[in-house]
C-alpha cells in the first residue's frame, strides 16, 4: 500500500463511502478481513432513510390517506349538512307555495260560483273539526306571517297572493341554485379524491354528455 493510501487509511478509520447498486443507500467497509458492510449511525443514516422512502411507499401512502381523510371530513361534516339544510329550506318554500295556490283556487271558485255565504269545517286543533257558518265570504282573513292576519276582499287577496307567489318563486330559484352549487362542490372534492387514488375518471351517462 502506497504512502498516500496509508495516509487516507489513518485519517479515515472507516474506509470511504460507496453506493450500493447505484442507489442512495450508503454503506461503509469496516477494516479487517471478513467484516460485513454496515450502515453508519450518523450521516450515512440519512442516506439509508432516503433510500427506504424511495423503496417503500409507506410514507407516501400515509400522506395520501391524510389528504383523503381531510376531503372526506369536509364533505361529511360541512357540505352534506349544508345540502340537507338547503333541501329542507326549499321544501318549506314548496309547502308555502302549495298553501297560496290552494287559497287562490278557493277564492277563484267563490268568485266563479258567486258564493257569498257557506258552511264549512273549522280545525279546532288536534285534528278536531267543527261546523261553522260564514255569512259573508266576500271578505277573508289571510295569514301574512308571524301570526298576523289581514282582512282582504277577494281582489285584494288575489293581488297579495300574486306578490307572495313571485317572492316564493325567487326563493325556490335561490335554494335550487344553492343546492346545485353544493352538489358541484361535493363532486369536485370527489374528483380530487379520485385523482389522489389515481382512479379513472367516472364516465358520464350518455344523456349528460355535452357534444
Amino acid at each position: 500500500m502506497g504512502a498516500a493510501a496509508r495516509k487516507i487509511r489513518i485519517s479515515l478509520p472507516v474506509c470511504g463511502h460507496r453506493l450500493l447498486n447505484g442507489a442512495n443507500l450508503c454503506i461503509v467497509d469496516l477494516p479487517g478481513k471478513g467484516s460485513r458492510p454496515e450502515v453508519s449511525s450518523k450521516t450515512d443514516f440519512l442516506c439509508a432513510k432516503k433510500q427506504a422512502s424511495s423503496a417503500n411507499p409507506g410514507l407516501m401512502d400515509i400522506s395520501r390517506q391524510n389528504k383523503i381523510q381531510k376531503f372526506e371530513d369536509f364533505v361529511d361534516q360541512r357540505l352534506k349538512p349544508d345540502l340537507v339544510r338547503a333541501i329542507a329550506q326549499r321544501d318549506k318554500v314548496f309547502e308555502q307555495q302549495k298553501v297560496f295556490s290552494d287559497l287562490r283556487k278557493n277564492i277563484e271558485n267563490l268568485e266563479k260560483n258567486s258564493v257569498t255565504s257557506l258552511r264549512t269545517l273549522v280545525n279546532l286543533g288536534s285534528e278536531v273539526y267543527m261546523q261553522a257558518d260564514v255569512p259573508d265570504t266576500r271578505r277573508i282573513f289571510v295569514d301574512i306571517g308571524l301570526g298576523f292576519h289581514v282582512e282582504f276582499t277577494w281582489s285584494e287577496a288575489l293581488n297579495y297572493i300574486s306578490q307572495r307567489e313571485e317572492k316564493l318563486a325567487r326563493q325556490v330559484e335561490e335554494c335550487t341554485n344553492l343546492i346545485a352549487s353544493i352538489k358541484a362542490q361535493i363532486k369536485l372534492v370527489c374528483e380530487g379524491i379520485r385523482e389522489i387514488l389515481q382512479l379513472p375518471a367516472e364516465k358520464k351517462p350518455a344523456s349528460e354528455r355535452i357534444f
